[in-house]
């Protein structure tokens, strides 16, 4: 009896170990196949501005390219998990509201569009630094829950 309930005991947590081993990246075909998919959707995306005209375009164009990026950082997140890949996908996020931000911004005149650029600025200035922040905070918290050898 108390053979088996050892064994099971092992079995059981081999079983979950495995498991946490899995969750540390994916396999070489997976990333493949949704790096492939990511690429897809973003000709698709790409594809549907081209019926728009002028600066809409350009702004559909600028949230195809952001939204290809953030979804390859994800993917490169998910694949090798830890904080300076969360850190790339925040960077990512803000780099590309940031552009989307400033194509819109052409849509105005004057002032008007230096007064909306530099709000955009701004904002993705913030963003950076709470991006940066954020990853300095996950860093110091993953080094304090870390063993001393």
């Amino acid at each position: 009896m108390r053979t088996r309930l050892l064994t099971l005991t092992i079995a059981l947590a081999g079983a979950f170990a495995g498991g946490a081993f899995a969750a540390d990246g994916m396999s070489k075909d997976a990333y493949k196949a949704a790096k492939d998919k990511i690429e897809t959707q973003a000709k698709a995306d790409k594809k549907a501005c081209e019926a728009m005209k002028d600066n809409a375009q350009d702004v559909c164009e600028a949230e195809a390219k952001a939204k290809e990026k953030i979804a390859k950082a994800e993917l490169d997140a998910q694949n090798k998990p830890g904080a300076r890949a969360d850190e790339k996908v925040r960077m990512t996020k803000a780099e590309g509201t940031y552009e989307v931000a400033k194509e819109k911004c052409e849509d105005q005149k004057g002032t008007a569009a230096e007064a909306c650029k530099k709000d955009a600025r701004v904002a993705y200035d913030k963003a950076r630094a709470d991006a940066q922040a954020k990853g300095a905070s996950d860093t110091r918290a993953a080094g304090a829950n870390k063993p001393k050898s």
